[in-house]
């Protein structure tokens, strides 16, 4: 599961919205929890705080009922004008791919 070799993936309409900064960051999160043993499921989600500095923002990985959701911050002092829209991001462990899309959850209306 989630396997460091794996290609890695981002969805256009994610692409669009986050910077790649921040999510080759979520890919290294992704990969520092693998290692350390406490990714338990698949898909995992990303959630966003408003709350952010000059250069961080926060985000936490949720993986449902089966483990804590964990906060951890992501080195980032570009525009932050991605965030305050509630987006949640889903984590899709592919066979060949880690793949990282919109989950269905949001209220994608203004990006169209």
């Amino acid at each position: 599961m989630y396997e460091t070799t794996k290609r890695r993936h981002v969805s256009p309409e994610v692409a669009a919205v986050f910077p790649k900064e921040v999510t080759d960051q979520l890919f290294d999160v992704l990969k520092l929890m693998k290692k350390a043993d406490q990714l338990v499921t698949a898909p995992v989600a990303f959630a966003f705080s408003d709350d952010s500095t000059a250069s961080e923002l926060y985000a936490m990985l949720i993986q449902g009922n089966l483990a804590p959701a964990q906060e951890f911050p992501l080195t980032y002092s570009g525009e932050k004008d991605f965030l305050g829209h509630g987006y949640i991001l889903i984590a899709k462990d592919n066979p060949k791919a880690i793949y990282i899309d919109f989950s269905k959850a949001n209220d994608l209306a203004d990006l169209n």
